[in-house]
């Protein structure tokens, strides 16, 4: 059974599922990013008047999945129509205000998808909330610094989008008073640096950072780094006047070039080459900087955390030795010897992806909620530490089918096994709804103080510790 429901620039028909919720996909927030809008601000769309069919998902920034390191199931759809969202509802009943969960998918800002079924809203409708799930532009497009365009692009897309939101949520039965922003791995950066966007404030009233990535080192001198070696390497400017004609696999072509190792890539971040950064403007200052040294987010709620063991799963390039690793990322001889002490025991082979994950992830979330705890900003920490039955290990994403309730779903059994806890599922998804509707995961799950430090470690039998990260602080933190 079809629902048409109008918003600002015309009606879309949507579709009314088995449970009774409804979804509405691929509405366009933004015209396609093609032609002179290739790499320009994002544009509002030319209003229509007859419904748009919106029971199919919408072409997707995406044009080839990141990689193995990435489980979640994420469709490559083609079209230009890319800047689009899906709104999933209980019912499109404009008195109803129900609060709204924003989610902004991951893929290490070159890739992924918000048509994933992992991404369903079914179940956030089932407790009343309201999903909406948007894609942006990626990699080249969406962040490489351009001296004739607008830079970060697709945060740009991000702030349309919460706009589409405001504007329009009312009429599909949400609150644009009560969005929460969410989102994973670079969604989880994503929505770290809106907190740090002054134009975004307002937009949202509540964070959650799932595995917010934090590595690249930022500032328009990086960036414009980041542009000189595309040139320097390909003959090609750095312009929107030099990009703009180029096909697809052109782009990815360059982006692959960007990604080689090399002598000429000082000053060049190994990984999220392509990422948002501050640039002055949109961005005053680096991200991690604006949320544990400036005021950034203010008393926004925030949830924020990381699995046990993300990219533990990698293997040290050959010939690499892990101290040499450990030195290049900050620690010293003595942390060297901590680190390699509390991790030995899972074997060596782990070492390099356990540095990994606790550089990108662990260390740089434990530093915010530090940072916000000392100035009694309404803060929650996890750590999700439920090892799967297929790797034996808390990986990047495994999170994610507890919190959405999707263990039914596509591609959830061959990366958390036949059965995978119900009781974890439940209780994850339960506090996510809670943060959703009341600003508050529930009071079996305290806030973040610099006094205990309580941290819910999510597991076959989650429950809330005292400072667990404690080892952590004192190898990466000091």
């Amino acid at each position: 059974m079809s629902t048409t429901v109008t918003t600002t620039r015309g009606p879309v028909r949507g579709e009314r599922r088995a449970d009774g919720s409804l979804r509405f996909l691929g509405i366009p927030y933004a015209q396609p990013p093609v032609g002179d809008l290739r790499f320009a601000a994002p544009v509002p769309p030319e209003p229509w008047t007859e419904p748009l069919d919106a029971t199919a998902y919408g072409p997707t920034a995406q044009r080839r999945p990141f990689g193995e390191i990435v489980i979640i199931p994420e469709p490559t759809i083609p079209g230009e129509g890319v800047l689009n969202l899906n709104v999933f509802t209980p019912d499109a009943d404009p008195e109803a205000a129900l609060p709204v969960l924003v989610w902004i998918h991951g893929g290490g800002y070159v890739a992924g998808s918000a048509a994933s079924p992992w991404y369903d809203g079914a179940t956030f409708n089932r407790d009343g909330v309201i999903v909406v799930s948007l894609g942006y532009r990626l990699g080249i497009e969406g962040f490489l610094h351009l001296d004739d365009a607008p830079d970060n692009r697709g945060v740009r897309d991000w702030i349309a989008a919460l706009e589409w939101v405001r504007d329009n949520i009312a009429a599909f039965g949400g609150d644009p008073a009560k969005v929460t922003i969410a989102g994973q791995s670079a969604g989880g950066g994503a929505v770290q640096t809106l907190l740090a966007v002054p134009s975004a404030q307002g937009l949202f009233r509540g964070v959650i950072s799932v595995s917010g990535a934090a590595l690249r080192p930022d500032g328009p001198e990086v960036a414009r780094s980041v542009s000189r070696l595309l040139t320097s390497r390909t003959g090609i400017p750095a312009t929107a006047a030099a990009l703009r004609d180029l096909g697809d696999d052109e782009i990815l072509a360059l982006q692959d070039r960007l990604a080689e190792e090399g002598p000429d890539r000082e000053g060049v971040p190994a990984l999220l080459t392509l990422a948002p950064f501050a640039d002055g403007e949109l961005i005053p200052v680096p991200v991690q900087e604006a949320l544990t040294a400036g005021d950034a987010g203010g008393d926004v709620p925030l949830m924020l955390g990381f699995t046990e063991h993300e990219f533990t799963m990698i293997p040290a390039p050959e010939g690499l030795p892990v101290p040499l690793v450990l030195g290049g990322l900050g620690l010293d001889a003595a942390r060297i010897e901590a680190f390699t002490e509390a991790y030995v025991a899972g074997g060596e082979a782990l070492l390099f992806g356990q540095a990994l994950t606790d550089a990108t992830f662990r260390a740089p979330n434990l530093a915010v909620a530090d940072a916000r705890a000392a100035r009694e900003r309404p803060t929650w920490l996890y750590e999700f530490a439920w090892r799967s039955p297929v790797m034996g290990i808390a990986f990047h994403c495994l999170d994610l089918p507890f919190a959405f309730d999707v263990l039914d779903a596509e591609g959830v059994a061959p990366v958390a096994g036949e059965t995978p806890p119900r009781a974890l599922a439940d209780a994850m998804h339960r506090a996510w709804v809670g943060f959703v509707t009341d600003q508050d995961p529930g009071e079996e799950w305290p806030r973040y103080t610099t006094d205990k430090r309580t941290t819910m470690v999510w597991d076959a039998e989650s429950g809330t510790a005292e400072d667990p990260l404690s080892g952590v602080r004192s190898i990466w933190l000091g």
